[in-house]
């Protein structure tokens, strides 16, 4: 199979990965600590931080089930167009089944 025909996925640099995760962790802790020296009661900060952990948590649960939505129309596609190949390699001699 040629590769740049299915688009194999983009692997990431160092940097990339490093910025992400930094970047992850400062916002995470830069809110948490603005949470933590609110001037308001007890439960609001509770209430706060709840709100931040269902956020981080849900957006972690999207981003994976996006990525999973993607990678199955992928495998679905390269299924479909292998499907196509026999078809057409059954139909003309001349195309080489896969």
């Amino acid at each position: 199979m040629n590769d740049k025909k299915y688009g194999t996925a983009p692997s990431h640099t160092q940097a990339w990965i490093f910025q992400t995760w930094l970047s992850f962790v400062v916002s995470i802790s830069a809110t948490s600590l603005g949470v933590v020296y609110l001037p308001v009661e007890p439960w609001i900060k509770g209430y706060l931080g709840m709100g931040l952990l269902f956020t981080v948590g849900s957006t972690i649960n999207l981003s994976k089930t996006v990525r999973d939505v993607e990678e199955s129309k992928r495998l679905i596609n390269r299924i479909d167009e292998a499907k196509l190949e026999r078809i057409l390699s059954q139909y003309d001699g001349s195309i080489s089944p896969l």
